[in-house]
């Protein structure tokens, strides 16, 4: 019976984790001001018939906090890379002198800052969601193990371990968004 609860812990505190990983992958997209080479990540260019990240076929760096420089490996690929970084609608406008691709990213206004600020908390929120989600599920399981012949005290035990994780992991959430908040608000 304890490899079973055990089982039921260890895949509540996947799923958390999971939440968690996505909330960093989400949080990155969202911009706070600087150029990342992260932003871009989502680009698809298509390379030989193919779509192929934009990493895959270029260099991309941050000369400066403000430029994102893209060297394709291959000039003949300048209008390609253009064409997807429009096409991927993250309202960025490359501009290229035929041997290197730079973006600008423009200051965010206040109002943008308030924006992003709701979004990055809507995040954080879908993430909570998750978690609990995660946390229910475990408690479906161990009340159906308890039906199976699980003492109650192991079931209130593994129940106890399920909020503890569930308080843990819904503290990180709050620090990653309170961190992402900071950052999107500095100028």
């Amino acid at each position: 019976m304890q490899e079973e609860v055990d089982f039921v812990l260890d895949s509540c505190k996947e799923s958390m984790v999971a939440a968690i990983r996505h909330l960093e992958k989400e949080l990155v997209h969202i911009r706070a001001g600087k150029a990342s080479p992260a932003m871009l990540d989502s680009v698809q260019v298509e390379y030989y018939g193919s779509m192929t990240p934009l990493t895959q076929v270029s260099n991309v760096s941050t000369p400066d906090a403000r430029t994102i420089a893209i060297q394709p490996w291959e000039k003949g690929l300048i209008p390609v890379i253009e064409k997807a970084i429009m096409a991927a609608n993250l309202g960025l406008n490359p501009e290229n002198n035929g041997e290197i691709i730079r973006i600008n990213i423009p200051v965010l206004t206040e109002e943008r800052r308030k924006n992003l600020v709701k979004q990055v908390h809507g995040e954080g929120e879908n993430a909570k969601v998750s978690i609990r989600t995660a946390r229910r599920d475990a408690k479906d399981e161990l009340k159906k193990l308890l039906k199976e012949g699980l003492s109650e005290d192991a079931e209130k035990d593994a129940e106890g371990e399920v909020q503890k994780l569930t308080d843990e992991f819904g503290k990180k959430v709050d620090t990653l968004v309170e961190a992402k908040e900071e950052d999107i608000m500095t100028i």
